[in-house]
């Protein structure tokens, strides 16, 4: 079978379809060269169009139990080679995805003009013409104001409700899965919450802790997650990830803006501007926080480029990380945030 993939510049690229389809999104790429089915998986590639810039995708397989969520998220998926094991999955949960592409002009391009629309037709009866339908319809990621509701819990969950640790009012903006394992390990009662759970529900849970979750898109969509920030700094511990840091940042004064082509993959250093120590994390973010404003403090930057990827308020008892501190794909180096954030709120 036959796919087109329609960039801006009303360009067709053709390749092996091997899931069908037509699907459109933001084109964005990962280097990491393991862990697809976690990347797959995580929410925060929803409505987005994910290459893979190593060649060979799924040769070690498909286990459900390295999942994030219960689906692909991605709209779509391209790659130099997807194995008979990945192009299965994709076909069986209905995402396109096409192979037999040089990945490495996308990824070139991407770096050179940054994230772009683009739109993908695949499948027996697929045309150039269709892609570049698709492509016409693509929006910008900022106008998916209803992005929230399409990676949330729709009502809460309780992890180790038995647990005589930290309880934990996690709001879920696109929670990966190993967040709430990451948590649950160290005793703590996880609720897990929809994205735009109101103050009271929020109370009625009793927390130590407000944790907001990583998400996709961008973080001036979520105004409910906002607003408990707004209501709690001051009167309960905070903590976020990826989306939450940004969420955090914008309810306290800061402001965020779009990256070029963000940061995905499980190789980005990370530099903490007190101790000097280098870390090596997992990321996948196209936002970023670019003035923390007067409560927050940067405590760690990227190595490459220089952005905030840690937050921390000592007064007010918050902590924030813009990587993936769980790991899952990749280095386990930043695993020690749940250890201090955890602590912070026993401590209140």
């Amino acid at each position: 079978m036959t796919a087109y993939i329609a960039i801006p510049g009303e360009r067709v690229v053709e390749g092996r379809a091997r899931s069908p389809g037509t699907v459109r999104g933001e084109l964005v790429f990962t280097t990491a060269y393991t862990g697809y089915e976690e990347s797959l998986t995580d929410p925060s590639y929803a409505r987005q169009l994910l290459t893979f810039s190593y060649p060979l995708i799924g040769n070690y397989g498909v286990r459900e139990e390295r999942f994030e969520s219960d689906s692909v998220q991605p709209e779509g998926v391209l790659a130099r080679e997807l194995t008979d094991d990945v192009a299965t999955w994709l076909r069986e949960a209905g995402v396109p995805a096409v192979d037999h592409l040089d990945t490495r002009e996308f990824v070139t391009e991407i770096r050179d003009e940054g994230a772009m629309a683009c739109g993908i037709a695949a499948g027996p009866d697929a045309t150039p013409e269709d892609a570049l339908a698709e492509l016409d319809a693509c929006v910008h990621m900022s106008a998916h104001t209803d992005i929230g509701a399409t990676v949330s819990v729709e009502e809460p969950v309780v992890h180790n409700s038995g647990g005589e640790g930290v309880r934990v009012a996690l709001v879920d903006c696109g929670a990966k899965g190993s967040i709430v394992d990451s948590l649950v390990e160290r005793d703590a009662v996880v609720h897990q919450l929809p994205y735009d759970v109101d103050v009271e529900a929020v109370a009625s849970v009793d927390p130590d802790l407000l944790f907001i979750s990583n998400g996709p898109g961008d973080p001036k969509n979520f105004e409910g997650a906002a607003d408990l920030v707004e209501a709690y700094t001051g009167e309960l511990p905070l903590a976020g990830i990826c989306l939450g840091q940004q969420v955090i940042a914008g309810a306290l004064g800061g402001r965020t803006e779009k990256m070029e082509f963000g940061h995905r993959g499980v190789n980005q250093p990370v530099r903490d501007v007190r101790t000097d120590r280098v870390v090596m994390t997992t990321q996948n973010h196209g936002y970023t926080v670019v003035d923390p404003g007067d409560v927050l403090t940067v405590t760690q930057r990227n190595v490459n480029d220089g952005t905030p990827e840690g937050l921390d308020s000592e007064a007010d008892s918050i902590i924030t990380r813009q990587y993936h501190p769980e790991a899952n794909p990749g280095p386990h180096d930043s695993l020690t945030f749940f250890d201090e954030v955890l602590a912070m709120a026993g401590e209140q």
